[in-house]
């Protein structure tokens, strides 16, 4: 039997109330509402006990989804891998040359992350994601036809890097919102993990096949590849059934609407937890495309195959952090968040160490487990107990601090990798990560009580304001 989502005869029925205290995520076996006044899918009257590893697929629009998504995700990887490569053989193995390309791509969503949700909020999201895929379609077919014709510069993929930017600053508000429109409340903490489940399937796919592309007719065809990808994805999009989308009411046009998404999210101590969380992971820790492109090829002398095989190995361990994730169902805590942040920073410092190929790439799905399980459990986290009218805002926001910070941290990356080698760009990414994510703690603490409050099945990180 399917389980589709319909858009409400009510046009309230998708705004849920917040809670009088936003403030707070402290509940208990008798108070199961999340923050923004709901309850989660597990304590939903009707719910089955244990709907399963795959219930979102239950609903035709999210197989359709996710199908595309798939597809699209095995280019993005691809060209992830022949990105980088490509500046490392235009640099002359300049380390420095892969962390400016890395942080010009991310620039535009340091700066125009809040204007892409407040985009996402107004207006149709099925429709914005048609207008950004199609735009990094053209940026990924004009990059690969300068590569394959030898017309290609280091300038060239600097510019093309921040113009591919622009379009994600846009693209990634209006997907992170548009999930919730397709799985439903029921279902998006699976979801969720079902996104980043295919994700990192096409993690698995993407980099190995790019490896053999590059080293057989070289990297501009792996990045043209992905531009013909995108079209799996916007074909997607174009088939899913906008009767059966549970829409939430679009934002009217009013003065600071950028304004308030801030507002709600200072009002909210868990939120700024996790979001200070994936910011320091985000800007020092999550920069493996580049530190394993410099290990490849200066630490251990590997080529491109080589290189795409370490991607590959990475993402099983990712995939397996998403499945896990996938059969959560209530809302992840800031606790697990936080903790699950601090054993990625020390597993990453682990890598720095191995002494060989075999041993760093043993490591790789260890590193990939702790990386999905913290960043599934933070994008969870942040998507449900977010009040539906804001939704698009916020999710920008963390996305911002997500990703906004490699403008930041992968040209100093680069930089260390450059002046002290490829290795401490895992030891100093790991350090700062943990150090960040703790240091997070220590400022919330100062302000805030955290502590831990009992619950029928497992304690979590409670966030409550200290008297003046």
């Amino acid at each position: 039997m399917s389980v589709e989502t319909t858009r409400s005869a009510n046009p309230d029925a998708t705004t849920r109330p917040e809670s009088p205290d936003p403030t707070t995520t402290e509940h208990t076996a008798a108070d199961p509402a999340e923050p923004d006044g709901s309850r989660s899918s597990d304590d939903r009257p009707g719910t089955p006990a244990n709907a399963g590893m795959f219930a979102a697929l239950a609903n035709r629009n999210y197989r359709v989804y996710v199908s595309g998504s798939f597809v699209s995700n095995i280019g993005t990887w691809m060209q992830r891998v022949a990105q980088d490569w490509l500046v490392l053989e235009l640099s002359g193995g300049s380390g420095l040359a892969v962390g400016i390309t890395t942080g010009l791509q991310f620039l535009p969503m340091l700066l125009l992350s809040p204007w892409g949700g407040l985009v996402a909020d107004r207006f149709d999201k099925r429709l914005i994601l048609k207008l950004t895929q199609a735009w990094l379609a053209l940026c990924a077919a004009l990059l690969g036809v300068l590569a394959i014709t030898g017309v290609a510069a280091t300038w060239h993929v600097f510019l093309i890097a921040f113009a591919f930017g622009l379009g994600t600053a846009f693209d990634n508000p209006a997907r992170q919102a548009f999930v919730s429109e397709v799985a439903g409340k029921e279902h998006l903490a699976n979801a969720i993990g079902l996104n980043s489940a295919t994700f990192n399937a096409a993690r698995i796919v993407g980099p190995a096949v790019a490896g053999v592309v590059i080293a057989t007719f070289g990297s501009g065809w792996a990045i043209l590849s992905n531009a013909v990808t995108y079209t799996a994805f916007i074909g997607a999009l174009v088939l899913i059934d906008a009767r059966t989308l549970t829409i939430s009411p679009p934002a009217a046009r009013a003065k600071r609407q950028i304004r308030e998404g801030l507002a709600y999210v200072r009002r909210r101590p868990d939120l700024l937890l996790v979001m200070g969380t994936v910011f320091f992971l985000g800007t020092f820790g999550l920069n493996f495309q580049m530190t394993s492109a410099l290990m490849a090829q200066q630490e251990f002398h590997k080529g491109a195959q080589e290189y795409g095989i370490l991607g590959t190995i990475m993402a099983v361990g990712s995939l397996a952090g998403a499945l896990l994730a996938a059969r959560r169902r209530s809302t992840p805590r800031g606790r697990f968040v936080v903790g699950m942040a601090l054993a990625f920073g020390v597993i990453e410092i682990a890598a720095g160490l191995m002494p060989s190929y075999l041993t760093y790439a043993a490591i790789l799905p260890l590193l990939g487990l702790a990386a999905l399980l913290t960043l599934t459990a933070a994008n969870a986290s942040v998507q449900m107990t977010v009040d539906s009218r804001l939704r698009g805002r916020v999710m920008a926001l963390y996305m911002m601090v997500l990703m906004g910070g490699a403008p930041i941290g992968a040209p100093i990356l680069g930089w260390v990798g450059e002046v002290f080698g490829a290795r401490w760009t895992l030891i100093g990414g790991g350090a700062l990560s943990t150090l960040g994510v703790l240091l997070c703690v220590a400022l919330l603490a100062r302000g805030q009580r955290l502590h831990l409050v009992p619950h029928l099945h497992a304690p979590h990180l409670s966030v409550e304001r200290r008297a003046a």
